[in-house]
């Protein structure tokens, strides 16, 4: 491996990386309400696409980083999903 893959793989691990501290918060506080669902859908195709180009290359830093990556955007918009149903307000009562 050249120094031009060490970058890769940094590269991959802090950017693929950052994706963590909101997939915990999220599951923390089991809300998401906050989150844009088009922004993960957005990158979720995008990253989907930087992974077949990576394999298309063979080149495995883009690879891994895309394939972690789409597993934990995948995962917060499976609880946005989730817990868009608890946080669902309640119907208005009516009262005399």
């Amino acid at each position: 491996m050249n120094l031009i893959n060490y970058a890769g793989f940094f590269a991959g691990i802090l950017t693929s990386g950052a994706a963590i501290p909101q997939v915990l918060q999220t599951y923390r506080t089991k809300h998401a309400r906050d989150i844009s669902m088009w922004q993960l859908i957005l990158l979720d195709l995008g990253m989907l696409l930087w992974l077949i180009y990576g394999l298309s290359i063979n080149d495995l830093p883009l690879i891994l980083a895309n394939l972690f990556s789409i597993v934990c955007y995948t995962a917060l918009i499976a609880m946005k999903l989730r817990y868009a149903k608890r946080e669902a307000p309640a119907p208005l009562e009516l009262t005399d």
